[in-house]
């Protein structure tokens, strides 16, 4: 796991929701406390969530988008052609990355060692250093309430947040609605 960041995704019924935190720190120290880590692609129909460098983010997620596009957004295909490329790529490969893909079908995790984890359950998945304790509160919180998704990935985040030091309070997220 990376000292960078928690990004968190649900996928239920009706919703398919992510949701990171806004702290990025450098060493022991905090450089800013409101960055974007999570975006929609391919036309708002996916969502990703990154944990590692900024300018690594943002190659990583144009080059997904490319395979998204390339597949006409089948995410299934674009996981597995976009995991071997970044598998293979020389440079790509040695990034301390993970990223998270989700849209109202399916979760997965993605690493540059060619990673393409689906979830267990189908429906919760977490990356970063808070990752552990997100899912953890996410699990718990669909157990014994009846949150609707997108606040149970924010309340999620908090509890992260009071827990890991690399994880701050100012919580973004993205939600896609089933039809």
């Amino acid at each position: 796991m990376f000292d960078a960041t928690t990004i968190l995704a649900y996928k239920s019924k009706n919703k398919a929701v992510i949701g990171g935190d806004g702290q990025v720190t450098f060493g022991d120290s905090v450089l800013k406390g409101n960055a974007t880590k999570i975006r929609t692609l391919h036309h708002g129909k996916i969502l990703a969530g990154f944990a590692g460098s900024t300018a690594d983010a943002f190659n990583l997620f144009d080059m997904f988008e490319e395979f998204l596009d390339n597949k006409k957004g089948d995410i299934l295909k674009s996981v597995v052609e976009f995991s071997k490329a970044w598998r293979k790529d020389k440079v790509l490969r040695r990034l301390e990355a993970m990223m998270i893909v989700l849209n109202n079908d399916h979760i997965f995790i993605l690493t540059g060692n060619g990673d393409v984890v689906e979830p267990e359950d189908g429906e919760i998945a977490s990356i970063g250093s808070g990752g552990n304790y997100a899912i953890s509160a996410a699990r718990a919180l669909k157990k014994h309430t009846s949150l609707d998704p997108e606040e149970l990935v924010k309340e999620s985040l908090h509890i992260a947040g009071d827990l890991c030091i690399y994880t701050n309070h100012n919580i973004k997220t993205l939600t896609l609605e089933s039809k």
